[in-house]
């Protein structure tokens, strides 16, 4: 397949994500009107080599609009219903102006499940992959109509940090409705100050506190964006935060210029299946280990074994994604789980030989340092 928008070889992978205080748009610029500049900025890069993904809020939103409700429900059901009503909408606004580009889309909906299971997360990838070989863009959104609570991104910041990360991203864009991040909330604080770059996960880590939630129309705000700048970043991908209400700051990001807020990149990125063991997992559970675990883990590389578990927290079966957590609750690592929580509790404290004994031939480790990524030492 080709389109006359397929791009060369030797450009940049970009995730752009657009919010839902974006696409509502206003009366001086409608939705249609922000989309058409999207097209228009994504057809001048993609000629010019770069491979592009976008991640899209919306359905909800336009379907309150398109079903006249003055505030957005707040029951899942409801929020389901809605985005039946608007993706469909929002799709056909993404093809009419990405065609008069000269450019296919594709619609892509994800729940976390499918990035949880690692056999679908490939699934994922290898299409994701395709279409970007074919010079498709993928229209990345939450499957809101299908998504429960339990199996929800919460915000599509994070699903745009894992497409991100999917796709193996140079660089991942967040538009936004403030032009920067803040040292404080802007709209409250008078003397919060501008932060043009954050150079590493520590300094992103001490940011945390003046993140601010979001508004009635959207779920992300400044936390959101914080933890998907954690997640690409720790992934070797750069992240550019910045205003989507000003039509030409897309244009100045893709030639490189000083806008907004730059979080740059891990100097030690996390592999491909590490990413994937830290951020895109569902968590089951916990368990709480010892000193002496605990310096085996962070020290020495080693997996964690029943003798250093001290407490088991949650209900999860063999397989699962559990917290590796430290005596005082600081999360020290994600990892898949060998025993379910009923078996673990039977033998934490245990020596191997002990642990034999109880539950028959049974491996060593209870999370395999091959299944365990440490988390905290990405702060």
């Amino acid at each position: 397949m080709a389109t006359s928008g397929t791009p060369a070889t030797g450009g940049l992978r970009r995730v752009i994500k657009v919010g839902t205080s974006l696409l509502r748009g206003t009366p001086e610029r409608p939705t249609a009107a922000v989309i058409a500049d999207l097209a228009a900025s994504f057809g001048r890069q993609q000629r010019r080599g770069d491979r592009l993904a976008l991640v899209t809020s919306g359905a909800v939103g336009l379907g309150c609009e398109a079903l006249r409700f003055s505030k957005r429900p707040t029951e899942v059901v409801a929020l389901q219903a809605a985005a039946a009503v608007g993706q469909g909408r929002l799709m056909g606004l993404y093809q009419e102006a990405f065609a008069v580009r000269g450019m296919a889309v594709a619609q892509v909906l994800l729940t976390r499940s499918d990035l949880a299971s690692r056999r679908r997360y490939q699934n994922a990838c290898r299409t994701l992959e395709q279409l970007l070989e074919w010079g498709v863009l993928p229209v990345v959104n939450e499957n809101d109509t299908l998504a429960t609570d339990e199996l929800r991104f919460g915000d599509n910041d994070t699903l745009s940090a894992l497409v991100a990360v999917a796709i193996g991203a140079d660089e991942l864009v967040l538009l936004t409705d403030v032009d920067r991040l803040y040292s404080g909330n802007p709209r409250t604080d008078a003397d919060a100050s501008p932060i043009e770059e954050v150079r590493d996960l520590a300094e992103l880590e001490r940011l945390g506190h003046v993140a601010a939630g979001g508004g009635q129309w959207g779920t992300g705000g400044m936390t959101t964006k914080l933890a998907a700048a954690r997640i690409a970043t720790s992934s070797g991908i750069r992240v550019r935060l910045a205003d989507g209400r000003d039509p030409a700051v897309l244009e100045a990001l893709f030639a490189g210029e000083k806008v907004g807020t730059v979080f740059q990149p891990s100097a030690t990125p996390l592999a491909d299946r590490k990413s994937w063991l830290a951020h895109a997992l569902l968590v089951k559970g916990s368990v709480r280990v010892d000193a002496g675990a605990e310096r085996a883990l962070l020290q020495q590389g080693a997996s964690l074994l029943a003798v250093g578990i001290r407490a088991v927290e949650g209900h999860f079966s063999r397989r699962d994604a559990v917290r590796v957590l430290a005596s005082d609750g600081r999360e020290l690592g994600r990892g898949l789980t060998t025993l379910s929580s009923e078996e673990l509790r039977r033998i934490m404290g245990l020596s191997s030989e002990e642990v034999r004994r109880r539950l028959g031939p049974v491996g060593d480790a209870v999370v395999h340092r091959d299944q365990l990524v440490l988390t905290c030492l990405a702060t």
